[in-house]
């Protein structure tokens, strides 16, 4: 066991953890609400530190990070256990998995393992990061040494104080919005009870200068309301900018709902519309496999800038410093250092 970060101790061997909004009160020899954090004697312990259930190259567009370093492989690495209970989860198996489970990689070996399969860089995902944050913060810091970047995936349930430590490391974040952001939506299928933290560490990541990408999963006949949709896409124009990205993705059935059906198309692109509407440049759809709202277009001469076919980049119609060649608009997208 690892000593856990970002706790108090508290009476009667307590420990108060603020790592993630729910703030857990956890007495002695009991786990948090995320199930991989016990306090032992007042002191809080992670369970998963070192035992990666999940350690592979992907390609960054399946994050998905579209204006961050496109075409690039991120080693993908995760643990078990999750601060969410989400009835649709489509990696239950280990998110919502109640033994400690995972093979042994250090932080240092992570890493090794990124450079030896050509990643630029390492994406903490598929399970929610903000729960095994030791073992992705130690991993981070070798990483940024060794020339890499760190991503994470994330619901945006973690506290402000857990953003001020991993911000210097954190180069990217995609925040995984579900439902419209709609507090009844949260609290009865993803088991949340509020959903301001969220918009509090959005805030937060957008102080420290940290990318940003939004997604917001539109869950079929209870969570793809398109004005609720357009309502989360203005307070991304005021509070992040016009030039968010933002993927309204489909949802496919699976898990405890797979009585839905999946996501009606005509619905994303309403909610598209509404987004764009809203005043966002750049709004995606995904889990739509040929798509043609999974292409950047430039936002003032319509020009095709990258082509996608799901999560794969087909080409990159950019100038090297990233301006659209047509109009020379500036495109708010970071391009590898490699890039030609």
């Amino acid at each position: 066991m690892h000593e856990a970060m970002l706790y108090n101790k508290l009476e009667d061997d307590k420990v108060g953890c603020y790592l993630c909004a729910r703030r857990c009160t956890i007495a002695d020899g009991k786990l948090g609400y995320c199930q991989v954090r016990k306090n032992e004697k007042g002191t809080l312990y992670s369970l998963v530190y070192g035992k990666a259930c999940s350690a592979n190259p992907d390609p960054i567009e399946k994050k998905p990070l579209w204006h961050f370093h496109p075409g690039a492989l991120a080693m993908s690495v995760a643990t078990v256990g999750c601060n969410f209970r989400c009835d649709y989860c489509q990696n239950w198996q280990i998110s919502h998995e109640r033994k400690i489970i995972g093979r042994k990689m250090s932080p240092e070996k992570i890493v090794e393992y990124a450079l030896e399969t050509g990643c630029t860089g390492i994406s903490y995902t598929y399970t929610e990061p903000t729960i095994f944050f030791e073992y992705a913060y130690d991993t981070a810091k070798i990483a940024h040494a060794k020339g890499l970047f760190n991503t994470f995936v994330t619901n945006g349930y973690m506290t402000t104080d857990a953003i001020g430590i991993i911000a210097p490391y954190l180069d990217a974040a995609t925040v995984d919005f579900k439902g419209n952001a709609n507090p009844t939506f949260y609290k009865t299928y993803c088991h949340v009870p509020k959903v301001e933290p969220i918009f509090d560490s959005l805030k937060a990541m957008k102080a420290a200068g940290i990318h940003i990408e939004i997604t917001n999963l539109l869950v079929s006949d209870v969570g793809d309301d398109t004005k609720e949709a357009e309502k989360l896409a203005h307070w991304i124009v005021q509070e992040l900018g016009e030039d968010t990205p933002l993927h309204l993705l489909r949802f496919y059935p699976h898990y405890k709902m797979s009585n839905l059906p999946p996501t009606s198309i005509k619905k994303l692109e309403a909610a598209a519309a509404a987004s764009s509407s809203a005043g966002l440049k750049y709004v995606y759809l995904g889990n739509v496999p040929g798509h043609q709202g999974a292409n950047t277009i430039c936002a003032n001469c319509s020009a095709l800038l990258i082509e996608r076919l799901g999560i794969r980049t087909l080409s990159v119609r950019l100038t090297r410093d990233g301006r659209c060649p047509s109009c020379n608009l500036p495109i708010p997208i970071t391009l590898s250092k490699d890039f030609v």
